[in-house]
C-alpha cells in the first residue's frame, strides 16, 4: 500500500454542493453514524463517512499518527469534496478534523468538534501513560475486544444510556482489530494541535457531554471555544462521551441548526 496516495474506505450518501465528512473516534468505524447520515441527508446535505486507516476494510498504516490519518483525510477531501465542505469529527476524529483543516484550509468551510480537544497534554506525562495503560490492561490480561469493548464504552457513557444507536456503537467497536485499538490509544496521547487554533477563522461548533469527565471534559472544550473567535460551544445534558449515540436527536438538532446558520448550503 502506498500510504502517500491511499484513499481509505468510505461511503457517500445524498447529494448537493455541501458535503459533511463524518470522522469517527478511536473506538469506532463509519457504520456507527447511522443516525447522523439519515438526519443530514434528509436535510439536503451530502455525507461522506470514512473508515480511518486501520479501521473497517482500511489497512493499518505502518506509522499510525493523527497527522498521517489527517493526510489521508485531506486526500479524501480532495477526492470527494464539493463546493462547500464541513468536517464533523468525534474524539480522535475531532483531532483528525483539526489537522486536516490545517492541511486544507482553502477547502474546509466549517468544523464540528464532538468530545475532543486541541491537545492531550505532554505526550510523555504520567497522566498520558496511565491513560494508555488503563485502556490496554484488559487486552494485556487476555481479554478480546468483543469481551472488553461493551464494558469500556458503557463506562464512558452516562448512567442508563440505552437505545439502538448505543447498541450499534457498541457492536461496531466490538469488531475493531486489537492492533488498531492499541495504535489509536497511543496516537491520541501524542496529538498537539494548538498551533492550528489561530487559523480557525471559519465557523466552529464544539459539542461536549455533561458526564464526559475523563476523555473530553466540558470545561476543557469550553476553554478551547474561548480561544476560537466566533466559535459556538454546547454541552448536552445527560450524556457522556458519545452524545451522537446517547441523544442523537439533540445532537443532530445542534448540528443542523449550526449548518443552516453558519454554512447554509443544503440542497434545495
Amino acid at each position: 500500500m502506498d500510504q502517500q496516495t491511499f484513499i481509505p474506505d468510505h461511503s457517500v450518501t445524498g447529494q448537493g454542493d455541501t458535503t459533511v465528512f463524518l470522522l469517527h473516534g478511536a473506538f469506532g468505524a463509519k457504520e456507527y453514524w447511522h443516525e447522523q447520515i439519515g438526519a443530514l441527508t434528509a436535510a439536503g446535505y451530502r455525507v461522506v463517512a470514512w473508515d480511518a486507516p486501520g479501521y473497517g476494510f482500511s489497512p493499518l498504516p505502518d506509522d499510525f499518527t493523527v497527522e498521517n490519518l489527517a493526510q489521508a483525510c485531506a486526500r479524501l477531501v480532495d477526492k470527494e469534496g464539493t463546493a462547500h465542505n464541513v468536517l464533523l469529527g468525534h474524539s480522535m476524529g475531532g483531532m483528525i478534523a483539526q489537522r486536516c483543516f490545517d492541511y486544507r484550509r482553502e477547502r474546509i468551510d466549517a468544523l464540528i468538534l464532538s468530545a475532543t480537544s486541541a491537545a492531550f497534554g505532554r505526550s510523555e506525562g504520567e497522566w498520558q501513560r496511565k491513560f494508555v495503560a488503563d485502556r490496554v490492561a484488559p487486552l494485556d490480561a487476555g481479554q478480546t475486544i468483543p469481551q472488553y469493548a461493551p464494558k469500556m464504552l458503557r463506562s464512558m457513557m452516562a448512567p442508563g444510556a440505552s437505545g439502538a444507536p448505543v447498541e450499534r456503537a457498541i457492536a461496531v467497536v466490538s469488531e475493531m482489530r486489537e492492533e488498531t485499538f492499541r495504535a489509536a490509544i497511543q496516537a491520541i496521547t501524542q496529538f498537539d494541535g494548538r498551533d492550528i487554533i489561530p487559523y480557525m477563522t471559519i465557523p466552529v461548533l464544539l459539542i461536549a457531554g455533561e458526564h464526559d469527565l475523563s476523555a473530553a471534559p466540558p470545561a476543557v472544550m469550553e476553554k478551547l471555544a474561548t480561544r476560537i473567535p466566533g466559535s459556538e460551544f454546547h454541552c448536552i445534558a445527560g450524556v457522556g462521551h458519545f452524545a451522537w449515540a446517547e441523544k442523537p436527536s439533540e445532537f443532530n438538532a445542534l448540528v443542523l441548526d449550526f449548518l443552516a446558520r453558519r454554512v447554509g448550503k443544503a440542497a434545495v
